[in-house]
């Protein structure tokens, strides 16, 4: 038996190297009477082919080792269960006899792992690799990398690599001025995966973070202590008969996908159609949220799926003029949320549903949102304070004084349509397109720009979102990829005539004063922290449009991880709506712009 199992071993090693030779090499299949009959000269051998001809030799040595290891505790399996026969006896269960990355965990001499009667072995995951740790019938698999990044805007945004892309200011701030650089490590990521499989069903969970968030002492003089943030944590069912649950935090359904319809790891290994951009905000146009979740797929085959998912709603608000006659939500309390940002109060969740082709050449997806927005009306919240006093626009009589009678709950709903397309040609090219459009959906991009805004009479008027992304990715060589984006998010006028204030009220409005938005003004606090806000001049965003440009290099990529660098130039524009400027009857429409350049160095973990 032993000598049958060596046999195997060196058998199995054999065929790894023999498989890799024949896959690396396949020019070495042409008749060798050819080759004598051409003799053309030998080619030159390169230091990139040595390198890569170590690493895969290094992988090979590592799958040998693997195997090798396996078979030794299949023969020790063996062993322990023929004395357990002789004996008519079960031995006793051992202790810890080993943990090794990239191998089983056996702390039980009659199964491998650990298992359970039901379960069988844990099945290989595109997430796993060589530090991946199998410990009783599951897969642990640590992820992550360290980033070492810039960002350098033209003008200034306070802001670390994340961009804000609907704070871009206008040509009279002092900010407009200056430029701004800002060097990161905080967009480092860890990640662990963990999965394991019983006899019809795959068992996994996801949980990845960041540093992109900031605590009340986090400062950039001194320590750059900043905190951690929770990017994904969730946990999935999927069975083999092509149902599959998934729930937690997650990317939306509404997020694209490369194939199919399954969540995505945030480093790029599965099902990944995130653009590639060093800019954590990535690129205007780009349809997603991180948000808690609940989804159902089914798969027919690998052609066609469905998914419907219940996910976190909120609401993103602008509105300019109003009385004090709405309340749409409240400042977050100080257990659970930042007390510094604000909270719709959300009737209902957010519902997407979605259909995904992938036919044989392309990958297409259509989607539909619901959602819906609630504020409370108080019809005598603003009043008209007049002399002598009379009831005003109150109809319960109680006077000028603003107050509560008749307040009452409103609601509107919103939602929207979206599909896109990916194309890849000779796996060197990738060309994608999506738009989405609806009416309160201007959180699903990285605009921000907003759902709703209110009516003079207090109520909400759900404002017209339309975004888009362009697609073009080229992967060059094994070392170097370039890729290009553009895109665009729009949101629509929203605006009212309140009959109390005799004004314009809510977004966009045409008689909004635009005036002041080219005119600089100086410090009103003398801090030196404290730009003054530009004076007449609302400018509510009307279209964001973005053009990207960069690429990655691989120096190194195989079994020890991956060392890239990246580049990346985008220039940005924030178009606003017209209003009001110092000549009667002529429109104002102001426009800010930034140039921004980003750079990244990266080790990725294997």
């Amino acid at each position: 038996m032993k000598a049958t199992n060596k046999m195997l071993c060196t058998a199995l090693g054999l065929a790894v190297l023999a498989a890799s030779s024949w896959a690396e090499s396949p020019a070495s299949a042409a008749p060798a009477a050819k080759d004598a009959a051409a003799a053309p000269a030998p080619p030159t051998i390169t230091a990139a082919d040595v390198q890569s001809l170590k690493d895969a030799l290094a992988a090979q040595q590592l799958q040998i080792e693997r195997l090798s290891k396996q078979l030794e505790r299949q023969q020790a399996q063996q062993a322990a269960a023929e004395a357990a026969s002789k004996a008519d006896t079960k031995p006793a269960a051992q202790p810890v006899a080993e943990m090794a990355v990239g191998t089983p965990f056996q702390q039980d001499g009659t199964t491998v792992g650990g298992q359970n009667p039901q379960d069988v072995a844990p099945t290989t995951s595109p997430i796993e690799g060589p530090l991946t740790i199998h410990f009783r019938g599951i897969n642990i698999t640590p992820g992550g990398y360290a980033a070492a990044e810039f960002v350098r805007r033209s003008r200034a945004l306070s802001a670390d690599l994340p961009t804000p892309f609907n704070s871009v200011t206008m040509p009279g701030a002092s900010q407009s001025q200056l430029s701004e650089f800002f060097g990161s490590g905080r967009q480092s990521k860890i990640t662990t995966f963990v999965n394991g499989k019983l006899k019809n069903v795959d068992l996994s969970s996801y949980v990845s973070a960041d540093f992109l968030s900031a605590g009340v002492t986090s400062t950039s003089t001194s320590t750059n202590s900043y905190t951690l943030r929770l990017r994904q944590a969730w946990a999935q069912a999927k069975f083999d008969n092509g149902w599959s649950f998934l729930g937690g935090q997650e990317w939306s359904l509404a997020t694209e996908n490369g194939k199919g319809i399954s969540p995505d790891d945030d480093l790029g290994r599965t099902n990944d159609a995130r653009p590639k951009t060093i800019d954590p905000s990535y690129n205007v146009g780009f349809v997603f949220t991180r948000q808690y979740g609940i989804r159902v797929t089914k798969t027919f085959g690998d052609k066609v799926a469905f998914a419907v998912a219940m996910e976190n709603a909120q609401g993103t608000l602008t509105t300019h003029g109003n009385g004090d006659n709405f309340l749409l939500g409240n400042a977050g309390a100080s257990n659970s949320y930042n007390t510094t940002s604000t909270y719709t109060f959300n009737p209902s969740p957010d519902l997407v549903a979605k259909v995904a082709f992938d036919p044989g050449f392309g990958h297409y997806e259509i989607f539909g949102l619901y959602d819906r927005f609630t504020d409370r009306i108080f019809p005598c919240g603003e009043v008209a304070l007049v002399s002598p006093a009379t009831t005003g626009p109150c109809p319960s009589g109680v006077g000028t004084g603003p107050n509560a009678v008749g307040a009452f709950n409103a609601s509107k709903n919103g939602g929207g349509m979206g599909a896109s397309g990916r194309w890849n040609f000779a796996k060197k090219v990738t060309v994608g397109v999506k738009g989405f459009g609806g009416s309160g959906v201007g959180r699903y991009a990285p605009g921000g720009l907003s759902d709703v805004s209110i009516n003079g009479d207090g109520s909400l008027h759900v404002i017209k979102n339309l975004m888009g992304l362009a697609t073009l990715e080229v992967h060059v060589s094994k070392k170097l990829d370039i890729y290009g984006y553009g895109g665009t998010e729009y949101a629509g006028r929203a605006a009212s005539f309140d009959p109390i204030s005799k004004k314009e009220v809510g977004y966009g409005a045409p008689l909004f004063n635009n005036s002041g938005c080219y005119t600089e003004l100086p410090p009103a606090v003398n801090s030196g922290f404290t730009p003054t806000s530009l004076s007449s001049c609302t400018a509510d965003t009307r279209a964001l449009i973005e053009g990207t440009v960069g690429f990655w290099y691989r120096f190194y990529s195989g079994p020890r991880g991956r060392f890239q660098f990246g580049t990346q130039y985008s220039y940005l524009t924030r178009d606003t709506w017209s209003g009001t400027g110092f000549t009667k009857g002529v429109g104002v429409t102001p426009e800010g712009i930034d140039n921004m350049v980003f750079t990244s160095f990266r080790y990725i973990l294997p």
